[in-house]
């Protein structure tokens, strides 16, 4: 009888055991049965707190809108079926406990738990009036969900989103140059390398420079070999690669204020986001393209999560290792090139004007571009949930006029990142070698996000 006893109850053990590994919740629906709606709901909250919050700079930005959407990512992966897997444990420190086994759990309303803690954590300088637009969202989600399964179903579910959220914020605490990034973007300390070829800071603000230690940040693809090829050479002599990228800035700028270059002034407008205020990030402008992609393609809630996921991780690496590259090599701006030798010392950029014929130019080195390298790695993500040739109209901006906001029509996700990075050049902050630069940079950081072991 022992022996039978033993034959029976080992094999369901296994069962049991394997089921548990597979994460297979059989009293739940899956994640893939709900719709887009709550993902997309909270991730256009985002570009709207943001936008406000103080310190929500575009690599920080970047970074907690991808831990964010992991929170997310985790809160409903053991209800993919085995379909996708979590990366508790893949990361040094971050440990995410399974939901009770067989138990059961509505992951629409995990997933809205979960959100609702995320922006409490990552937004604690946001204003009153985002905080108010927050608890407004969190109020009409939870009554609508509220009413969708039993009491008891519903507070585990809510305890298992938050427990998943606090989970990856103190993963988040262990990351001492990120965390809370928003409390100190700049180091008024900081001293870079000196010299002629090298930033300081730059004409009208003189800000100090922002996040010089960036770079310090720990990434979730990116390692220490995905860097940029160095910069071309210091040269005021007519004919080298700096002094020839340096003119065609400066003529492009020249173009578009003489009112010659309505099509590039377009496309440096279209795609600036760095005015403070004015818009969401240069980051976030690839959260709101990834918000229309899932408006438009109706995706159900596990892949939004997924997607969204995958665009956060490509944007905070790309924001990582583009800042580090940056300072490792600390070069001058256009402006300060442009002004001191190239005999044109009252020249300006047309960024962020302020209506009384004051411009702006960023506190940060010029190589690589940031806008090219967020572009990029983005546009990688994409291409692989969409599609390589996906036609798409951006529509960021439709209908503002404070700047050109017409929408575009791309052929490809990589082309619209190629017009991105381009962008910088006729606005007047970049030479063309920081936009090919990052543009490759992103290319490269995209695709390894995308080879995470997300199955």
């Amino acid at each position: 009888m022992k022996k039978i006893y033993l034959l029976f109850v080992v094999p369901l053990l296994m069962v049991s055991s394997c089921q548990q590994d597979d994460d297979i919740l059989v009293t739940s629906s899956p994640a893939s049965e709900f719709s887009y709606k709550i993902p997309l709901t909270w991730n256009q909250l985002f570009l709207e707190v943001e936008r406000y919050s103080p310190g929500y700079k575009p690599p920080v930005s970047a970074r907690n809108f991808a831990h964010i959407n992991l929170i997310a990512y985790e809160a409903i992966v053991h209800g993919s079926n085995g379909k996708y897997q979590s990366f508790s444990g893949h990361y040094s420190g971050l440990a995410i406990a399974f939901p009770e086994y067989g138990e059961e759990y509505n992951w629409e309303i995990s997933l809205n738990a979960a959100y609702e803690k995320a922006f409490e954590l990552y937004f604690p300088t946001a204003p009153a009036e985002q905080q108010f637009q927050m608890l407004d969202v969190s109020h009409a989600l939870r009554s609508e969900l509220q009413s969708l399964v039993a009491p008891d179903v519903y507070q585990r579910s809510v305890e298992y989103g938050q427990s998943v959220a606090q989970a990856v914020y103190d993963w988040s605490a262990a990351d001492f140059w990120g965390h809370e990034g928003y409390l100190s973007n700049t180091d008024p300390g900081y001293v870079g390398p000196s010299g002629v070829a090298l930033w300081k800071p730059t004409y009208p603000d003189f800000q100090p420079a922002l996040l010089p230690h960036w770079g310090k940040v720990r990434t979730f693809a990116a390692n220490s070999s995905d860097v940029v090829p160095p910069p071309p050479s210091f040269s005021t002599v007519p004919g080298s690669q700096l002094y020839e990228e340096a003119m065609e800035t400066r003529t492009l700028v020249n173009e578009i204020r003489a009112g010659n270059n309505e099509e590039d002034y377009w496309i440096a407008e279209f795609w600036s986001d760095d005015c403070p205020i004015l818009t969401f990030t240069p980051s976030g402008r690839w959260v709101s393209i990834t918000n229309q992609l899932i408006a438009i393609e109706r995706l159900n809630m596990l892949e939004t999560v997924t997607a969204y996921a995958k665009v956060g991780m490509a944007l905070s690496d790309a924001g990582v290792k583009c800042w580090g590259e940056k300072y490792r090599y600390n070069c001058l701006r256009p402006i300060d090139y442009i002004r001191e030798y190239m005999d044109d010392p009252d020249w300006n950029t047309v960024m962020c004007p302020d209506g009384s014929g004051g411009f702006y130019t960023p506190n940060f080195p010029t190589y690589p571009s940031g806008h090219a390298t967020f572009s990029g790695a983005a546009s990688v993500v994409l291409e692989d949930i969409f599609g390589e040739n996906y036609i798409f109209t951006d529509r960021s901006h439709e209908g503002r006029t404070e700047f050109k906001s017409t929408p575009r029509t791309f052929n490809s996700f990589r082309e619209m990142a190629l017009e991105n990075a381009y962008s910088r050049v006729p606005l007047g902050v970049h030479f063309m070698s920081d936009s090919d630069a990052g543009s490759d940079l992103g290319f490269t950081i995209g695709s390894k996000v995308v080879e995470l072991p997300w199955k």
